[in-house]
């Protein structure tokens, strides 16, 4: 039997599989990277072993560290989560070679399924059908467009959309770069590319007493970067398909059979809206979405792969399913500005509702696996999902309800966030009609779909608010008179003034607290209640409404029913020191430049790339924000830059006829 485990992962997974094991009695061994030192999934594991250094290659991609670090430890197993070394056959092969138990399949299917280029043709001949693969060398124009894909790994890493043959070697040139940077291989190979498809997978797992459950499928097909963010169980298309299931559960247990497969793995489809699919490569690990169909199936998922791998059958009987579940992951990004990757601390994490963290709900509920607590870091060296939330109902539309409730109430202050976006989908009537694609975003429009839950109006009370809750704030810390109002006079005196930004526009809040109540410009229908430093309660024409405040400095993040609004509040006075030239090119986030695209003296046009940042194990192109000259270059090739650093400096050129 299995007495400890040593969890080669980090964040959410780390914690999800560690949840298991305290159940079962099992103790936990974290392994954790410098950036990592204060995770909340080092503090909850029995024992924790430090990966000097903080890049994934220096850390948790160092096999022999890990195996090391399990017998420092005393463990005598080994789960790899999802990510880093889930799929490294050799590493698989080295924790059997050091005595230790691999929580996940043997080896040889590993390896079998590791190169996606091979595993087509290995399924080809067991007759699933699938796309075919492309040589990136041979490409023409006939084939476009084709997606480039990293043979060795998954999760988006290493893909590129290619219409315009002009354009294949530079982005073959950039997948492999990220290829190598997240999985230390950098083959790529080239596939047709359907513009809408249905991405539908299947939940196998095996034992190595020759039984293969088909556990059931997940629909993931709203993506972005072709990396899944909205997923569910069971699939809306296979629901409406008579026959569908069988023929994909089948598929799956013939995929998994061709290669001896054992433990928990999944085989991906690329399915059409007639109900054809071709398969797309399997995963031979735990998936990220694996929560949706713990709660259809009430299987612990994490529970059977210990099972399996101390030699334990499965149950004759397939297991059935029931309900409906849907997953969204949390990420830290500003989903209108290209998906970009936020970092910095989350000063408040919290869903209100969550019925369970990291167990199956065999009830309906909401569940929330999250890898950060209030206080984390989110750095620049790994992937930016802060939490999964998950919910589980009797039918579709209850879970998707339930789902955008707990999250439009969820307290998220610190970054930015999809969570605005996640709600606005969980919302829209295609969604909600089941008419999902792989083009979801393009089909409906990612701007409208990123605009946030709060309207201009929420925002101007919310803004408010924040002001009252400041001035309560400073009657309650106050040397002396803390009982008169703030701004207080015997005479009629001038209104209390406050400016806040958000996003690219400011408010500006104009009031005066006297013995009649509260004044406010532009607020003729608004009376004050209560206000303290976190809690405000305004009368808005009749209607009572509450607003949570919150301050990190000059950030400011009020909550209530009207939606989340974050501000940032003004100084009176422009700080010299913080101007910048115009023209400049700052770093959106912190990371590393690995290329430069233009030299001091350059002329360049608007969109010219200028700036290769790499930052959570993606690539981001900083562009010329207008046709000139670059006159001032002030990064290097290997510099690490922090969030606004300036990068360079581009001179717009003059019109014609301009002095």
């Amino acid at each position: 039997m299995i007495r400890s485990v040593l969890v080669a992962n980090r964040g959410e997974i780390a914690r999800r599989i560690s949840a298991t094991c305290r159940r079962a009695g099992i103790g936990t061994v974290a392994v954790f990277s410098d950036a990592d030192a204060s995770s909340p999934h080092v503090a909850e594991a029995d024992a924790a072993v430090r990966l000097p250094g903080n890049s994934p290659a220096d850390t948790y991609l160092r096999g022999d560290l890990v195996i090391e670090a399990a017998r420092r430890a005393g463990a005598d197993a080994i789960h790899p989560g999802y990510g880093f070394l889930s799929e490294n056959a050799d590493f698989a092969r080295a924790v059997h070679d050091a005595g230790l138990t691999w929580i996940g399949p043997p080896s040889p299917a590993i390896e079998m399924m590791g190169s996606k280029v091979e595993s087509k043709k290995l399924m080809a001949s067991a007759g699933v059908p699938v796309l075919a693969e492309l040589d990136p060398d041979s490409v023409t124009e006939a084939d476009l467009p084709v997606l480039v894909k990293a043979s060795a790994g998954g999760g988006g890493r290493g893909m590129r959309v290619v219409r315009e043959l002009a354009d294949l070697a530079e982005q073959l040139e950039g997948a492999r770069r990220e290829a190598l940077s997240a999985f230390g291989d950098p083959t790529v190979f080239c596939e047709r590319y359907l513009e809408t498809g249905r991405h539908i997978e299947v939940q196998v797992m095996a034992d190595r007493h020759g039984t293969v459950w088909a556990v059931g499928e997940r629909e993931c097909s709203i993506q972005r970067r072709h990396q899944k963010v909205v997923e569910e169980a069971p699939s809306p298309l296979v629901e409406a398909i008579p026959g569908m299931r069988e023929r994909l559960f089948e598929a799956a247990r013939v995929a998994a059979k061709a290669i001896d497969y054992e433990g928990a793995g999944t085989v991906e489809f690329l399915a059409d809206q007639a109900g054809d699919f071709y398969f797309l490569e399997m995963n031979t690990r735990l998936q990220v979405e694996h929560p949706v169909t713990e709660c259809t199936t009430g299987l612990d998922l994490v529970e059977l792969q210990l099972q399996v791998a101390s030699g334990i059958p499965l149950a004759a009987e397939h297991p059935t399913v029931s309900g409906h579940s849907i997953e969204v992951r949390l990420y830290a990004e500003d989903p209108a500005l290209n998906w970009q990757p936020q970092s910095g601390t989350v000063h408040h994490f919290d869903v209100p509702g969550t019925t369970t963290e990291f167990d199956v709900l065999r009830s309906p509920g909401v569940r929330l696996d999250s890898g950060v607590v209030d206080g984390s870091v989110v750095g620049v060296h790994y992937d930016p999902m802060l939490a999964k939330v998950i919910s589980f109902a009797a039918t579709r539309s209850q879970a998707a309800t339930r789902l955008a409730s707990a999250l439009g109430r969820a307290q998220i202050h610190g970054l930015r966030t999809n969570r605005d976006l996640l709600v606005n989908v969980l919302r829209h009537p295609a969604f909600l009609a089941g008419d999902t694609d792989t083009a979801f975003f393009a089909t409906h429009d990612l701007e409208v779909l990123s605009r946030p839950l709060a309207s201009a109006d929420a925002h101007r009370l919310s803004a408010l608010a924040a002001a009252l809750a400041d001035a309560a704030h400073n009657r309650e810390v106050a040397a002396v008179n803390a009982t008169l109002p703030s701004g207080w006079r015997n005479l009629p005196s001038a209104p209390q003034s406050k400016t806040f930004s958000t996003g690219d526009r400011q408010i500006e809040v104009r009031y005066l607290l006297g013995r009649y109540g509260l004044k406010a410009d532009g607020f003729d229908d608004v009376t004050l209640v209560a206000a303290t430093a976190r809690r405000v309660v305004l009368d808005v024409a009749g209607l009572r409404r509450s607003f949570e405040v919150a301050r990190y400095g000059d950030d400011v993040f009020v909550d209530s029913a009207l939606g989340p609004v974050s501000l940032r509040a003004e100084p009176r006075f422009t700080d010299p020191s913080t101007v910048v030239a115009e023209g400049s090119l700052l770093a959106p986030m912190p990371g590393s430049v690995i290329r430069l695209g233009a030299e001091v003296g350059d002329s360049v046009t608007v969109g010219q790339p200028i700036v290769w940042l790499e930052a959570m194990k993606m690539e981001h192109t900083i562009k010329a924000p207008a046709s000139g000259v670059v006159t001032e270059l002030s990064v290097t090739v290997g510099q690490q830059v922090d969030v606004g650093t300036v990068l360079a400096v581009v001179e717009a050129a003059q019109a014609e006829g301009e002095s």
